[in-house]
């Protein structure tokens, strides 16, 4: 078999995405949501329940008192870091194995696309005056092709980061050039195989390249871009896709940013990853 077929074949060895996310944003969507209700559909997750409450109580949630019950942390999240804390819990267990092929350790994976889930909810909040769940869960989820790549990835990387180094080659033209397909076009069809939103599956098949993107009009893809290349920048994430940064000056533009506003970000990232730990530490 072909190594593409073999590794379009590996998306169907992925586990369904978890309902309780689903469900909560349905309740969550209504104007009288009820608390109980909610809590209920979250308990039914033993996993997600221990993490929801392990994350409540941390710094990132700033709660000033002890959170013990699933019901008391629904009450203290609120509507929007609810939605949050459900994404990140229910994702986490995908990275588990992390990508061995493109990180030294399992859990590197997992703080890099922590990393541009918050970024992006700084930089939506500077370019939009309000954070985005949607954008979150995309950046959280931008890089999950490489969960499957990472296998076919480890006997290869020395050809991708010639490429890449000696070549010019965008890492994403080193992946196609070696493997025949990039793991954020991999990405979207595993967002296709969770049925997942379209706009959520378009931002990370066209993270690296949103000037592709038909729809032109879509902001998502862009702000996924710029966080996931400023964490690059920071370096957190893969040192090979490190080396290929592109265009971000013209991204910075097209929101009227200059790089100092990026720096600033960066700066706040910094802050918020010191109280994210229990955010990273989940898996």
């Amino acid at each position: 078999m072909k190594t593409v077929a073999r590794i379009l074949k590996s998306i169907e060895t992925i586990p369904a995405f978890p309902a309780t996310g689903s469900k909560v944003a349905r309740l969550l969507g209504r104007v009288d949501y009820s608390v109980p209700e909610v809590a209920n559909v979250i308990r039914l997750d033993p996993s997600i329940t221990a993490n929801i409450l392990k994350m409540a109580n941390s710094a990132y949630f700033g709660s000033a008192h002890p959170i013990g019950t699933i019901q008391d942390a629904v009450m203290y999240l609120g509507q929007k870091n609810l939605l949050l804390a459900i994404q990140t819990a229910g994702i986490s267990k995908y990275y588990k194995k992390g990508a061995s092929g493109y990180f030294d350790k399992a859990t590197d994976l997992w703080e890099h696309s922590v990393a541009v889930a918050l970024m992006s909810q700084i930089l939506s909040k500077a370019i939009t005056g309000e954070e985005d769940t949607t954008l979150y869960t995309a950046a959280l989820l931008h890089d999950v092709g490489k969960i499957i790549l990472g296998e076919f990835v480890r006997d290869e990387l020395y050809k991708i980061t010639l490429l890449v180094s000696r070549h010019g080659l965008s890492f994403l033209e080193a992946e196609e050039t070696v493997l025949g397909i990039n793991h954020a076009e991999l990405g979207g069809k595993i967002a296709e195989h969770w049925i997942f939103p379209s706009v959520i599956g378009d931002a990370i098949a066209f993270h690296h390249r949103p000037d592709l993107l038909e729809k032109k009009d879509q902001i998502l893809p862009w702000l996924v871009y710029l966080a996931d290349e400023a964490c690059l920048m920071m370096g957190m994430g893969s040192p090979v896709e490190g080396l290929a940064q592109r265009a971000v000056g013209q991204v910075l533009t097209k929101f009227n940013l200059r790089m100092k506003d990026l720096e600033k970000s960066m700066v706040l990232l910094s802050d918020d990853l010191s109280k994210a730990r229990d955010l990273i530490n989940i898996i």
